[in-house]
C-alpha cells in the first residue's frame, strides 16, 4: 500500500510544495503537476466543480504517478469526507473551520476505529489491488491519512487554541483572502493586521505539534510566508499556472 510522502516529509521537518485543483477536468493535470515537481495537489471541491466522479479520476491517476493529493470539501459533513477518502484521497481539507465540537466530530469520521467512526468499505483505490486484511487496512488508513483544516476568519484566529488541541490535526492551511477580508483588510497581504495574524497562527502551530500551511494565489506571497516557517505551502492552481506560461510565452514572441 503506498505511503502518504507528504506526512512523511512533514514529520522530517521538510516544506512541501503543492497547488490547487479544482476547474480543468483531465486527471492528466495530475501527472503534468507531478512531473513539474509539486509534492500534492489538492481538489477543490468547495469552489471547484468537480463531482465525486471527477475526484476518483483524478485520485486513480494521483496514485499512478506519485502526486499525493488532498481534498477540499464543500462543508463538514461526513458524506462529503467519506467519499472522497474512499476515492482514495490522503487527506481532507476543511474549509471555515470556526467551532471544535464540530472539527472534533469531522477528524473522528477521517479515521476508521478505534481511533474514529469512519464506515469501512474497502475500495481499490485504498488497497491498490494488494490483498491485505481488513486490520491492516484499517491501519495503513489510519496512520497515512491527513486531517488539513483551514483558519478563514478572525472568530477561528480568536479560537485557534482551543481548535488546534482537537486530536488528529495535521496542517493547519491559512485562506489568506478569506482571512484578510474578515480583518478587514481585504486582498491586503502586506498589512500589519495581517502578518500579525499568520504570525500568530504559526506560533500557536509549532507549540502544539502541527504544521503551519497557507494556500497563495502567488509566488511573491509564497515566498513570504515559506521565510516565515510555513511548510505546507500551496501556491496557485492549475489554470492559473497554465495562463501564466501562456501570457509569457505571448509576451516573448509578440
Amino acid at each position: 500500500m503506498r505511503p502518504n510522502a507528504v506526512k512523511q516529509a512533514l514529520r522530517e521537518g521538510k516544506t512541501v510544495l503543492g497547488t490547487s485543483y479544482g476547474q480543468l477536468r483531465d486527471p492528466e493535470i495530475a501527472r503534468i503537476l507531478k512531473a513539474a515537481g509539486f509534492d500534492y495537489a489538492y481538489l477543490d471541491g468547495e469552489h471547484g466543480g468537480f463531482g465525486i466522479e471527477t475526484i476518483q479520476n483524478v485520485c486513480r491517476t494521483a496514485g499512478l504517478c506519485g502526486l499525493t493529493v488532498f481534498t477540499r470539501v464543500a462543508d463538514m459533513e461526513y458524506e462529503l469526507i467519506a467519499r472522497a477518502l474512499d476515492c482514495g484521497s490522503d487527506g481532507i481539507i476543511f474549509p471555515r473551520v470556526e467551532s471544535p465540537e464540530l472539527l472534533e466530530k469531522a477528524v473522528s469520521w477521517c479515521k476508521f476505529p478505534p481511533i474514529g467512526i469512519r464506515g469501512f468499505g474497502l475500495t481499490v483505490m485504498q488497497s491498490d489491488y494488494e490483498p491485505v486484511t481488513i486490520p491492516q487496512m484499517i491501519a495503513h488508513r489510519n496512520e497515512n491519512g491527513m486531517v488539513i483544516l483551514q483558519i478563514e476568519t478572525v472568530k477561528a484566529l480568536e479560537a485557534r487554541d482551543e481548535l488546534l488541541s482537537v486530536p488528529g490535526v495535521d496542517v493547519v492551511m491559512v485562506g489568506p483572502v478569506d482571512l484578510s477580508i474578515s480583518l478587514g483588510i481585504p486582498g491586503e497581504f502586506e498589512h500589519p493586521k495581517f502578518i500579525e495574524a499568520i504570525d500568530q497562527i504559526r506560533d500557536t502551530c509549532v507549540a502544539k505539534g502541527i504544521v503551519p500551511g497557507i494556500q497563495c494565489r502567488g509566488v511573491a506571497l509564497s515566498k513570504f510566508c515559506r521565510d516565515r516557517g510555513f511548510r505546507f505551502l500551496g501556491t496557485s492552481n492549475e489554470w492559473n499556472l497554465l495562463l501564466e506560461k501562456a501570457r509569457e510565452t505571448v509576451a516573448a514572441l509578440r
